[in-house]
């Protein structure tokens, strides 16, 4: 196996190039050149595996043995060994047929941990194995930046920077990026919105001459080993749910704003796992459900929401989808995403509509219907949900049939958007390591949204 991009002009790229390349140099997101499929047999085998070993199972599909498999078992030890949950992502049921799937116990309480615990060790193993200083550039809407500062802090041979928009993240999620006082560490609150953050991360990755000239490397889901990594806990879920409901069709319900964790769970169904479908639970940042009830791709009005890490309006992952939907053809790829960049729109045929709705479901769910969820599993399952979660489940109540079987992906730990909690009238008790946030000094940088202005500051970081 190899990857090629999206776009069709970057191909033959190893796994290890991959993850240093991030965004493809022409500009499109990087992809197998073939998804291996895993049969009934081998899944069936598969069942009982820890989470650590599952993980190793799922990755050596895809390294080339570019690891050696000690190395590998090594660096997904490390990863997880992080987590305060033994086993990593647990499942656990709420209702008859929903149940959450924890991806809250990693060191940073969001489920971006179990992606970036695993690249931020392996960007530490590459950086050593090639004596080469690695700079890594990544956008935040909120828990990106916490969990991969947490990931590379610190750590010999690595520089990294986080943009993220100024005061639309959650006080906790702030905290935990700008009280990190690591001399690698550079934290940018840029006067904007998530979306102006992701554009210039964007241009600055296309910007050949300078992702190489400082050696840039993603750390944000354009970055195919996030997608992979978050991959394994579908496999994870489906294999739980399958022993307290033998032979239930199982379906997903995520919230989703970068569209790259349930593009994860769209890989694990094309890899073999028999998922029935899944469903995209966002805010009114609803730019995805719409895709998916009508075929339009169109960015909206901009909303500070109750789930503000869902508050994107331009899913930079979309394009990975978009590529499988046209048929694995780059041109027609390529050409729709220049259509994107030119008239800020995308409109699908309905027979494309068609397959779409075949694999998905979506449900836009509104700030008080967000806060009624929230309240309503406090009182009949003493279950508290963070605002993220809620939207995921209030989906899942609307979309999902009554005699099928639910898993609602629970991303962060509610102590990180204690805002929203509030209104619902709950007080709830901090983690300690949340509760120490607030005594600590923080260190960022307040910048507007231009690529020079960002430039600017990258050059003397990079240089210093």
């Amino acid at each position: 196996m190899n990857f090629i991009s999206t776009r069709g002009k970057t191909a033959g790229i190893g796994f290890i190039d991959t993850v240093l390349m991030g965004l493809a140099d022409d500009g499109g997101l990087l992809i197998p050149n073939e998804i291996p499929h895993i049969s009934a047999a081998r899944l069936k085998e598969m069942e009982s595996l820890s989470y650590q070993d599952l993980a190793y199972e799922v990755f050596s599909y895809y390294t080339n043995n570019e690891i050696p498999d000690e190395d590998l078992k090594d660096l997904i030890r490390q990863s997880y060994a992080t987590f305060r949950d033994p086993e990593v992502t647990p499942v656990k049921k709420l209702t008859d047929n929903m149940y959450v799937m924890e991806l809250f116990h990693g060191p940073t309480f969001a489920f971006k941990d179990v992606a970036l615990q695993f690249l931020g060790n392996l960007y530490a193993y590459v950086s050593k194995k090639q004596n080469e200083i690695i700079h890594i550039l990544g956008a935040t809407s909120g828990d990106t930046g916490a969990s991969a500062i947490e990931g590379v802090r610190g750590k010999e041979g690595i520089r990294i920077c986080i943009l993220h928009p100024h005061q639309k993240v959650s006080r906790v999620q702030e905290l935990q990026m700008t009280t990190v006082d690591d001399e690698n560490v550079l934290n940018l609150s840029v006067e904007g919105t998530f979306d102006d953050c992701q554009r210039i991360i964007k241009d600055l990755f296309a910007d050949v001459p300078f992702k190489t000239k400082y050696h840039l490397r993603a750390i944000n889901s354009i970055n195919f080993v996030r997608i992979l990594a978050q991959t394994v806990y579908y496999f994870y879920a489906y294999f739980r749910v399958q022993k307290d409901k033998p032979g239930a069709k199982v379906n997903f319900s995520v919230p989703t704003g970068n569209f790259g964790d349930i593009f994860a769970g769209y890989l694990a169904k094309r890899m073999g796992l028999p998922v029935n479908k899944l469903i995209l639970a966002t805010n009114e940042n609803n730019i995805l459900e719409r895709f998916v009830l009508e075929g339009v791709y169109r960015p909206g009005e901009f909303k500070s929401t109750h789930s503000p890490s869902m508050d994107i309006q331009v899913a930079s992952n979309f394009e990975r989808y978009l590529y499988y939907l046209l048929g694995e053809n780059p041109q027609q790829a390529a050409a729709y995403m220049e259509g994107f960049k030119t008239d800020g729109v995308i409109t699908i045929a309905p027979e494309l509509l068609s397959r779409v709705q075949a694999d998905f479901a979506a449900h836009g769910v509104g700030g008080e219907e967000c806060l009624a969820t929230i309240g309503s599993y406090y009182r009949e399952h003493g279950y508290l949900l963070d605002p993220h979660t809620a939207c995921g489940v209030a989906a899942y109540e609307k979309c999902s049939p009554a005699e099928e079987v639910c898993v609602t992906l629970s991303t962060a730990h509610p102590a990180k958007f204690n805002e929203s909690i509030e209104l619902v009238g709950i007080e709830q008790t901090y983690p300690q390591p949340i509760q120490d946030l607030f005594a600590k000094p923080q260190h960022q940088e307040i910048v507007d949204s231009s690529v020079e202005e960002i430039v600017r500051r990258l050059e003397s970081f990079y240089t210093k």
